[in-house]
Parts: structure tokens; sequence; C-alpha cells
């Protein structure tokens, strides 16, 4: 079909979808939780879930070994650092970073094709990730997530287990570096009690799902053709 053929048929299909009254498809939205380590993000974004709220959880790709209870696949795709790099070959990380020694990722081919369905997507992220993203995603919502109190986060990467002294320093460092961006962000969400931390990044999501630029053209009225 030529150039004139397919504009008269687009014209065309534009024509019998308001006739039908037919509903644009609304985009998905990206949710970033963004945070230092030991903020307590995973374990908001667990309770998040549990909500069922319709958000599918991304899965980030890292070269770094699970820590106990972690599962392939469900708290990270753990690969090989020569597999990693040749998904940068490649081309398919939207972001990619090397985070305390270890290479982490977001592969764009699933955050494309799923916010294009209108499916909401949720991930959390350092600091460094989220700003690769949001230049990839403009419309990203982004909501930045604090403990309480410093003791809070110190006592968290403590109780993980896994770090040295060494390895504790350096994360305390980047998180001094990184809360100093909070206010660059969307949202911030103090995670001192859990359920209501929760029930805060609840209320943002279904806010942001009823802002009427996202909203507005999958309603009837978008289409709808007033007659006098």
């Amino acid at each position: 079909m030529g150039t004139v053929g397919a504009m008269a048929g687009a014209a065309r299909k534009g024509r019998a979808d308001r006739m039908s009254g037919k509903r644009a498809r609304r985009r998905g939205i990206l949710f970033l939780l963004v945070g230092p380590s030991g903020a307590g993000k995973t374990t908001l974004l667990r309770r998040l879930m549990r909500m069922r709220l319709g958000l599918k959880r991304l899965v980030s790709t890292t070269t770094r070994p699970p820590r106990p209870g972690e599962k392939d696949g469900r708290d990270y795709r753990f690969v090989s650092d020569e597999e990693f790099r040749e998904g940068i070959r490649r081309g398919l990380f939207a972001e990619y970073a090397k985070v305390h020694g270890n290479l982490y990722g977001t592969k764009a081919g699933e955050i494309d094709s799923e916010l294009a369905k209108g499916r909401d997507l949720i991930k959390d992220i350092d600091v460094q990730g989220a700003d690769a993203l949001r230049r990839r995603y403009a419309d990203a919502v982004t909501i930045f997530v604090l403990p309480e109190r410093p003791a809070d986060m110190a006592a968290r990467l403590r109780g993980r287990g896994s770090e040295d002294s060494a390895s504790f320093r350096r994360r305390m460092e980047t998180a001094r570096q990184e809360i100093r961006r909070a206010a660059d962000f969307d949202y911030l969400v103090i995670n001192g009690e859990l359920a209501l931390a929760a029930g805060e990044l609840r209320a943002i999501v279904e806010a942001e799902r009823c802002r009427t630029r996202r909203r507005w053209r999958s309603t009837a009225w978008a289409t709808f053709r007033w007659t006098s």
C-alpha cells in the first residue's frame, strides 16, 4: 500500500472508531521506587504487591550472587558477567550500571511491550538507575523512599549479614550522596511504619492513574459527539 493509501486507510479507521465509540488504550505507567540501600524498598514493594493493584514488578538483572532467601526470577535475574556484557553489546538494557562491584540493569524489551499494552509497571531501583530510566521514559513516576531514622538504614544493612565493614562504609557513603537528591523526585515516602508507608504508595498509584492526561483518551467522553 502506498503512502496516500495508508493515510486514507488510517483516516477511515479513525472515523470508524469515533462512530463506534471505540476508546484508545491508556498507555501503562512506569513507577520507580527510588532510594538508597537499606531504605526498605524491597520490603515495601512486596507489601504493595500483596494489595493486588494490577501492577507488574520489573525484575533487575545482576551479576552479584544471590543473598540467602533470594530466588532467581523473583528477586533478580542472576547471570554471569559474560552474559550481562553480551546483553550490553546487543543493546538489551534500558539502563545498567556497576554498583559496589556488580553489574545491575533493566531490560528495555519488557518495559516497552508492557507499557504499550497498558500495563502498569513498578520497579525498585537506586538513584543512578532511576536517572537513566527517566531519560528514556520521561513520564515515569518517581517515588523516593527513606527510612524514618538514619539508624534504621544502618541496622537494615547490617542485618543482611552480607556486608563486611568496607562494603558497609561504601554503601553508607553512597546513601549519603543519594539522599541529597531526594527533592529531585516526584514523591517522598517515609518508611517507618510499614503499613502506613504502603498505604501512601497505594494512594500515589491510584492518584496517578486518575490524572486527566492519562485517563481521558480511554473514556467514552473522548469520542463522544454532541448533537443539538
